[in-house]
């Protein structure tokens, strides 16, 4: 009874199970329906136009890796492209937009038209090397949500391109490679192959050079031999009606005649070896083909000539035969040797055995190293300023194979680089921070023995920050341009300096060596002193990037004070029109560029002369008081006068032509005759004179116009006439 019950309630569970299989299917059909069902498409149709060729999504497709591209044919590296977008449903409150990207540039932004499409235009970037390529449109979403509706379109550039072979000498040589050049119409669309075939009758490798395609051929079987390369494509092209892709280009047949060498070719496993004590006291171990008639143990004269009595270029130890059926040798090398030089000959007494090639290159040293700053030429002197940038020239053997290092620079690449075996040019900026005296060079991270010295600006900087005083404010020295008249006592004449205004953040100087020239003379011209102060040594001050480097005990603290130079005579104790000359110049000899040079010329300037005159007036009118005319010419008198001179203003000792004076005239002095009637006389007068403008007559004829008191006649008179002056 028990066993039933159980029957039937197992019974009844599969009946409830296959009841809810029946109605699973349609619910799990309509969740997923509701789940699954796709938002609608972004672009109904999308077309491209270059040129007069157009090319839509909806005829151009093709399918690449399971996903639909847009292919559209291309000539240039940067063609340009009209977009013609058509979306599913044009929503002008909703505008379209395109995503930027790397691969191409937005020329004309996205424009609606007619409110029915929109029309764009790009340009593309470097198409053949492009990869990935898309254009992604989007839209604000319908929903009320701030998520954006977004479509990617991917392109497929494809472009036509062929390769062409010309041989005019179909020979070849085992064991010796033949380049010929390939014709293309776009180069840079063939996938270059740097290594070999294998196993080929004809190996061969197609190489790129300044834009020109290269086929290297390596012939391995004798006879007439048929070369088949198939070149590759960096972009596909379609075969069968547009139907697949392709990135093989025909095939290159050419058939050439493979000859036989008149000594076997021999291959080393090391194309290069490289020359130190070790390579030639104990050697480098190679693998050689075997010679079949190599013997062990037996050194063979490696010379680049055929015929004997070659230089020795290496030798070859043969040790031991290896499974492969190639010889385990030692080579010890005496001199070097270029693949492109010639083959070397493998010689057993003299007679040449085997020929075989492969590089013997010097060890890297470097011999000369030249430094060329900006806007000058090359020079052997390696020093270097912080912040400059330099070409630096490193010349010497091996170069071409170096891994050279600036120590704490940076290295800038150049249009200008140059990498040979002979020669290596590196464009470096040397940080304006930099703390080192010494910038060494490595090579592989060891220490050539070379290195580049940082010295600090010594550049002549205008000399505005040299100012000076002389009882006004202080001036820059570069403001005062010619002589300059100083109408009052110059109690002292003190230089100072603006260590400030020297380093800027962009142009850097350094130390400041300056000399400065004192020389004194009087107003006739004639030297009192002179003196010369050299290596006044200017540092920049602390605002300056470099001035934890300036520091030195030469540098000047504190002002010049000429009365601190001067020794004969003070500069207060100067007489009238007296110069003082100071040049202030920089010291050439600290410098690789001419100087700046700032001359001072300070002269005592005077307004009035005051002297005691004598002269001799002569033919006097002379008018008393009471009389009512003027007197017949008098003789020759004698004047005395305090007179009073004036200079003009604007030249230097230079006086004009009157003057006003005081003193005693002695009316006809010189007249001795004993006649009561001559008219002797004694007189105050205070005068007017005028005298010639030439400074250099000593013997003048001066004016005189004035008055003053008879002391005989004991009346006031005037007096006007003519007189002689003598200078002595």
């Amino acid at each position: 009874m028990r066993f039933f019950l159980g029957i039937r309630g197992a019974v009844g569970a599969v009946v409830s199970l296959l009841l809810l299989v029946a109605f699973l299917p349609a619910n799990a059909q309509t969740s997923f329906s509701t789940q699954t069902q796709l938002p609608r498409p972004l672009l109904r149709d999308l077309a491209l136009r270059l040129d007069t060729t157009r090319y839509t999504l909806s005829q151009n497709t093709i399918t690449v890796q399971g996903e639909p591209n847009l292919y559209f044919y291309y000539q240039k590296e940067d063609e340009t492209a009209e977009l013609q977008i058509y979306p599913t449903v044009f929503q002008a409150d909703k505008p379209l937009r395109l995503v930027r990207s790397a691969d191409f540039q937005l020329v004309d932004s996205v424009t609606a038209v007619d409110n029915s499409y929109y029309r764009a235009k790009i340009r593309f970037k470097e198409l053949t090397g492009a990869r990935f390529l898309q254009l992604t449109f989007t839209q604000a979403s319908d929903t009320a949500s701030k998520s954006l509706r977004t479509q990617s379109v991917s392109l497929l550039p494809i472009t036509r391109t062929t390769v062409e072979l010309r041989v005019n000498d179909p020979d070849l040589y085992i064991g010796e490679e033949k380049v010929f050049e390939l014709r293309s119409n776009n180069p840079i669309n063939v996938r270059t192959a740097p290594e070999w075939t294998r196993g080929q009758d004809i190996d061969y490798r197609i190489t790129q050079e300044k834009g020109q395609l290269r086929l290297h051929v390596l012939p391995n079987s004798l006879g007439s031999r048929v070369l088949t390369a198939r070149p590759q494509t960096e972009r596909p092209f379609l075969t069968d009606n547009n139907r697949r892709l392709s990135y093989a280009l025909p095939p290159l047949r050419q058939e050439f005649n493979v000859k036989a060498s008149r000594l076997r070719f021999l291959n080393v496993d090391k194309k290069e070896v490289t020359i130190d004590e070790n390579a030639r006291r104990r050697g480098v171990e190679i693998i050689l083909d075997n010679g079949r008639s190599f013997e062990l143990k037996r050194t063979y004269r490696v010379e680049e000539q055929e015929e004997a009595g070659g230089a020795l270029i290496a030798e070859i130890f043969t040790r031991q035969y290896l499974t492969n059926d190639r010889v385990l040798c030692w080579v010890r090398v005496y001199n070097t040797h270029r693949l492109t030089d010639s083959y070397l000959y493998i010689k057993e007494n003299d007679q040449p055995k085997y020929i075989t090639n492969f590089t013997i290159a010097p060890q890297t040293a470097i011999k000369t190293v030249s430094v060329r700053h900006r806007g000058s030429d090359w020079s052997t002197n390696t020093s270097v300023s912080p912040g400059e940038t330099v070409d630096v020239r490193l010349e010497g053997e091996s170069l071409a194979r170096a891994r050279f290092h600036f120590e704490d620079v940076q290295v800038i690449p150049s249009d200008s680089s140059i990498r040979t075996d002979a020669a290596a040019v590196y464009r470096i900026q040397v940080p304006i921070t930099i703390d080192k005296r010494r910038i060494t060079i490595y090579n592989g991270g060891q220490p050539t023995g070379q290195s580049l010295a940082v010295r600090e600006f010594q550049r002549p900087h205008p000399l505005d920050f040299v100012s000076v005083t002389f009882g006004e404010s202080p001036r820059p020295v570069t403001r005062l341009n010619g002589p300059v008249l100083y109408a009052r006592t110059i109690s002292d004449v003190v230089f100072s300096f603006n260590t400030a205004g020297i380093d800027s953040d962009k142009q850097l100087y350094g130390k400041q060596y300056l000399s400065f020239d004192i020389r004194t003379q009087n107003a006739k011209g004639e030297l009192i002193e002179m003196r010369t102060v050299d290596n006044i040594v200017v540092c920049p001050d602390e605002s300056s990037v470099r001035a934890a480097f300036y520091q030195d005990k030469q540098c000047q603290v504190g002002n010049i004070s000429l009365n601190n130079l001067l020794s004969a005579r003070k500069t207060y104790a100067l007489d009238d029109w007296s110069t003082i000359i100071v040049t202030v110049r920089h010291n050439q000899a600290q410098y690789q560029e001419p100087g700046f040079t700032q001359k001072l010329e300070l002269v005592l300037q005077r307004r009035v002369k005051f002297d005691i005159d004598i002269s001799f007036p002569g033919g006097l009118l002379t008018k008393y008081k009471g009389e009512s005319s003027f007197t017949s010419f008098g003789g020759i008198s004698l004047a005395t006068l305090a007179q009073l001179s004036f200079y003009h203003p604007t030249k230097i000792n230079k006086l004009r032509p009157y003057k006003v004076g005081a003193g005693f005239v002695a009316l006809n002095a010189f007249n001795l005759s004993q006649d009561g009637n001559v008219g002797r006389d004694l007189g105050i007068v205070v005068l007017g004179s005028v005298y010639p403008t030439r400074s250099d007559a000593k013997l003048t004829f001066p004016l005189y116009l004035g008055g003053g008191y008879l002391m005989n006649k004991r009346a006031p008179f005037f007096l006007f006439g003519p007189g002689i002056g003598i200078r002595l």
